[in-house]
């Protein structure tokens, strides 16, 4: 099991290092946000999640997707302008969606992933789906208007959601220190009558066990919950960002930290082969590897269908 959850991470990771290249090199164009070090939330969160539940992501979700069963040879092409993406090549990287999977969507709008999977879950109440709807967000959007007005509607009609809060410390690039006077986000939650809990981030069963718990609750029609993840991004938050508002030791305490960095450690103190920890990244830097040429060789989304699916 901890191998196939090192493997998931990898696949993440080298997915993400991936889009860095390809954007770089000029056949990813635009703003790409990438989610290093976040990994355990997403492949522990989506683990729970049942085929008719509903995800809704932020701009930084390539690794959500993926992680919920998006092939990534299709999110590829998609940040690619490719015929062959989840969208058409229209989304790109910060709009993308695909929910024969579950995945719907991520959205460039601060926090407004939260009343959609409101309203999803809403739906669900009453279409006999059972659907929970899981959002998840950054710490800087727990103080988007749009965030508390979708806890408390959803505490207050006993709504099947789980909000899933990635903290990584920084909004932006402003330490959320310096933004809220409370650094405990779950008792935003709990003020609304919501309840929550805090975690490591980095620990795939904490991550298992809170989403496992916040699943089963919502779905036996006891309302929300709120998660709050902590984690770390090891990279900027835009391709570009110098980072200069990161203090002195502080990635090289993240870089210890990080979910894979943990995982592999714990493999290799259980006595699991060396070789057969390293096959995990090889594996997945094989399959992106595999994904990316094979969507660099699709055909470019033709520019004359740029109004389909617009109107009916």
């Amino acid at each position: 099991m901890k191998l196939d959850d090192l493997l998931s991470m990898w696949r993440i990771r080298a997915l993400e290092e991936k889009i860095r290249d390809l954007r770089l090199e000029g056949p990813i164009v635009g703003s790409v946000h990438l989610a290093n070090g976040q990994e355990a939330v997403a492949v522990g969160a989506t683990s729970q999640l049942r085929p008719q539940d509903a995800l809704y992501a932020t701009y930084r979700g390539h690794g959500w997707a993926v992680a919920r069963g998006v092939p990534p040879r299709e999110v590829l092409a998609e940040l690619m302008g490719r015929a062959t993406g989840v969208n058409g090549g229209r989304g790109g990287s910060a709009h993308f969606s695909a929910p024969q999977h579950g995945f719907h969507g991520e959205n460039s709008i601060v926090g407004a992933g939260a009343p959609i999977a409101v309203g999803a879950a809403l739906a669900g109440k009453h279409d006999g789906s059972g659907r929970v709807a899981m959002t998840v967000f950054g710490d800087g959007a727990i103080n988007q208007g749009a965030v508390a007005e979708a806890m408390n509607f959803a505490a207050a009609f006993a709504l099947g959601v789980v909000f899933v809060c990635e903290n990584n410390r920084y909004s932006e690039l402003t330490p959320i220190d310096d933004m809220v006077a409370q650094p405990d986000l779950s008792r935003r939650a709990t003020a609304l009558g919501i309840p929550a809990v805090r975690i490591d981030g980095n620990d795939l069963a904490q991550v298992r066990t809170a989403t496992r718990l916040a699943v089963e609750s919502a779905a036996a029609g006891r309302g929300p919950s709120f998660i709050e993840a902590h984690t770390q991004r090891i990279v900027g938050h835009y391709i570009g960002d110098a980072e200069q508002y990161r203090p002195a030791g502080e990635l090289e305490r993240d870089l210890h930290l990080e979910p894979i960095a943990r995982l592999t450690r714990e493999l290799l103190a259980d006595g699991v082969a060396p070789d057969a920890v390293a096959r995990c990244e090889e594996r997945a830097r094989a399959e992106i590897d595999a994904a990316a040429n094979a969507a660099l060789a699709d055909p470019l989304t033709d520019p004359a269908t740029a109004k389909d699916h617009l109107y009916a």
